[in-house]
C-alpha cells in the first residue's frame, strides 16, 4: 500500500536497494527543470506479475515496454534506471499512475492538448511530484561525539538519555533521529552513570538508616516499663490465632505493657517468643514487655477452661457457669435454645430422640473463658473445634467405609470407647467390640450392645455396681441393654485417641470386655470366657 502526502522521510527503503540515500526528495528533484509529464503518459504504482517486457496498465489497459520504460526514466533523471525490488516481495512491482484531471485548477486556458504545462511557481521544490519509492531521500544519522558500543547508540540504562522531556522522534524501522547538530541534544554518559550511582548509594544509605532506626526503636525507643508488674493481678483473654502486634493491643489496654512496640520487640528478641498461645493469663499491670513475655511463656500464667476428656455436657455446662460467674443453668439453658445457630454440622442437625444435640461438640480442650465473656462465645469456640477436628479426621467418609448410618453414628461409637475405655492402649479392641455386638446376625448378642454406659448416661451418673434386673427393665432410647443397636446419639465428648479408635479397629475377633481394677480392660471372644472373668471379679469383691 502507497502513502501519498507523507512529506519527506516517509519511510526509508532497505540499506540494499542501490538506490538507497540518493537524494530523494532534496536530491533528484533539486535540478532545476525537471518535472514529471502530468496527463498523456500517467505513471503508476501496481502490485502483481509481469509479464515479459510489459507492464500492466492501471485502469486504461495499457502496455508498456521495459526498453521504453528504461529510454523515459533516462530521459526524466539523466541516468539509465530501473526500479529495484529492494524489501518488496519477490515478483512485484510499483508503477504511479496521476491521471490528468481536466478541472485541474492550475491548469492554462488554451494550451492544447498534450502541451505540457508550465510550472507557474518557477521551481521544482513547490509540490514535487512523488518519487518512487527506490528514491525517496533518507536523512542520514548526524554523527555523535562519542562511540556509542556495542549497544550502536540504542537507549540503554546507562546512557544518560532522558525517556520523560527528551524523548526522540522515531521512524517505523525504530531508529532514533537523533539532535547532533550545533551540539544540542547531547547526552553524557558519565552524566547519568553518576546519577544512577549516586541513586544506587542514596538508596543503599537510606536502607542503612532505616535499620539503624528499627534497631534502636526495638532496643530503645518503644516505651516500655520496668520491672516484672506493680503487684495488682490481671487476667486477659487472647483469642485463638492472635498475632504480636494484636496481643500487645490486648496487653496495653488491660495496662500490662506500656507500648505495644515495646511487646512485640520483646517478643522477637525471645526464642520462643512465638510460642503464646491462646488462652486467658493471669498477669500483672505495668510489667516490662520481657518480663510479660517470659510469663506468658510460663504455661502456670495460663488461666484456660480445661475440658477433660469424656466429659457429658451436663458438667461441661456448670463448669462454664463457674468460669463466666453467672447464675447456674444459664450456659445449658442457653445450649438447649440456641444449639442451631452455635455452628454444628448439617449432618448433627434434626436427629431424632437426642438427649442434647450439643452433646459430642464441645471438644475436650483449653479454652479462653473468662468473666465478661457469655456463654454463647465459649460454646461457640468448643463446637468450632470439635467441627474442625472431625472435617480433619474424615468421619463423612470413614462412617460409609465402616458401614455406619454416617458421622453422627461414628461420633456416638467413639463416645462410647471413651466412655467405656480405661486407657489409650485398649481403644481400639473397645470399637472392634461395638462394631462386633452391633451385627444382629450374632447369635451371642443379637445386636445388643449391653454398655453399662448408656445407662448411667441416662440416668446422668456414673455407677458400676447395676443389677442385670434393673437395666433390662429400663425403657428409654439410651439404653443399650434394653434396645438393640447404637443409642440415639453421643454419650460423652470424646477425645482425640478414643475416636481414632473408633475409626480404625482391630479385627482380631473381640465381643467382650471387663475392667477387673478399673485401670484396664480384659478383652474375650467368648460368652463363656466373659463369664469366668465377671466371677473373679465378683470374688475379689466378697460377692
Amino acid at each position: 500500500m502507497t502513502e501519498y502526502g507523507r512529506g519527506q522521510g516517509s519511510e526509508p527503503w532497505h540499506p540494499e536497494d542501490p538506490l538507497y540515500g540518493d537524494g530523494g526528495w532534496g536530491g533528484q528533484q533539486a535540478q532545476a527543470g525537471q518535472q514529471l509529464p502530468y496527463g498523456d503518459h500517467p505513471q503508476q504504482w501496481q502490485h502483481g506479475d509481469w509479464g515479459p517486457g510489459e507492464h500492466p496498465g492501471y485502469g486504461h489497459g495499457q502496455h508498456y515496454d521495459q526498453q521504453q520504460y528504461a529510454a523515459q526514466a533516462q530521459q526524466l533523471y539523466g541516468t539509465q534506471q530501473q526500479y529495484d525490488t529492494g524489501s518488496w516481495a519477490t515478483g512485484t512491482q510499483v508503477q504511479l499512475q496521476y491521471a490528468a484531471d481536466p478541472t485541474d485548477l492550475y491548469s492554462q486556458q488554451g494550451v492544447a492538448p498534450g502541451t505540457e504545462q508550465p510550472d507557474f511557481y518557477g521551481t521544482p521544490d513547490v509540490y514535487p511530484p512523488p518519487e518512487p519509492p527506490s528514491r525517496r531521500h533518507v536523512e542520514p544519522e548526524p554523527e555523535t561525539d562519542w562511540d556509542p558500543g556495542p549497544d550502536q547508540g540504542e537507549h540503554a540504562f546507562f546512557s544518560g538519555e532522558d525517556d520523560s522531556h527528551d524523548e526522540e522522534p522515531t521512524d517505523r524501522r525504530g531508529r532514533v533521529e537523533r539532535r547532533g547538530r550545533g551540539g544540542k541534544g547531547k547526552k553524557s554518559r558519565n552524566g547519568g552513570s553518576r546519577r544512577v550511582a549516586a541513586l544506587v548509594f542514596g538508596g543503599g544509605m537510606a536502607g542503612v538508616v532505616y535499620l539503624g532506626y528499627q534497631f534502636y526503636e526495638d532496643r530503645f525507643g518503644a516505651p516500655d516499663f520496668a520491672g516484672g508488674g506493680n503487684g495488682e493481678a490481671v487476667t486477659v483473654t487472647i483469642p485463638e490465632g492472635a498475632g504480636g502486634y494484636e496481643i500487645g493491643g490486648l496487653l496495653k489496654k488491660a495496662g500490662v505493657v506500656k507500648s505495644v512496640d515495646a511487646f512485640v520487640a520483646a517478643q522477637n528478641r525471645n526464642p520462643e517468643g512465638k510460642g503464646i498461645h491462646s488462652g486467658v493469663y493471669a498477669l500483672q499491670q505495668e510489667m516490662s514487655a520481657d518480663s510479660a513475655v517470659e510469663r506468658m511463656l510460663n504455661l502456670d500464667s495460663i488461666n484456660n477452661l480445661i475440658i477433660a476428656e469424656g466429659k457429658r455436657n451436663t458438667d461441661i455446662y456448670k463448669l462454664i457457669d463457674k468460669r463466666l460467674e453467672v447464675a447456674d443453668g444459664t450456659t445449658a439453658a442457653i445450649a438447649k435454645k440456641e444449639y442451631r445457630k452455635l455452628g454444628l454440622p448439617d449432618w448433627a442437625l434434626n436427629q431424632e430422640n437426642v438427649k442434647d444435640p450439643l452433646e459430642g461438640f464441645l471438644y475436650p480442650s483449653s479454652y479462653a473463658a473468662a468473666k465478661g465473656q457469655t456463654p454463647q462465645d465459649v460454646l461457640k469456640q468448643m463446637v468450632s473445634r470439635a467441627t474442625s477436628t472431625y472435617t480433619k479426621l474424615g468421619v463423612e467418609k470413614k462412617a460409609e467405609e465402616l458401614g455406619l448410618d454416617g458421622p453422627w453414628q461414628l461420633l456416638t461409637v467413639a463416645s462410647l470407647v471413651q466412655a467405656e475405655g480405661t486407657s489409650h492402649d485398649d481403644f481400639r479392641r473397645m470399637a472392634e467390640v461395638v462394631y462386633n455386638r452391633l451385627d444382629r446376625s450374632n447369635p451371642q448378642t443379637n445386636g445388643m450392645l449391653e454398655f453399662d454406659s448408656t445407662y448411667n448416661y441416662i440416668k446422668n451418673q456414673s455407677k458400676i455396681d447395676l443389677s442385670l434386673s434393673e437395666l433390662r427393665n429400663y425403657d428409654n432410647p439410651y439404653n443399650t441393654y434394653y434396645n438393640r443397636g447404637l443409642p440415639p446419639g453421643p454419650i460423652s465428648n470424646p477425645g482425640d485417641e478414643a475416636l481414632k479408635g473408633a475409626l480404625d479397629p482391630t479385627d482380631e475377633g473381640w465381643y467382650y470386655f471387663i475392667s477387673l481394677n478399673g485401670k484396664t480392660s480384659e478383652f474375650t471372644k467368648t460368652n463363656e470366657e466373659h463369664q469366668q472373668l465377671v466371677d473373679e471379679w465378683n470374688a475379689t469383691r466378697g460377692n
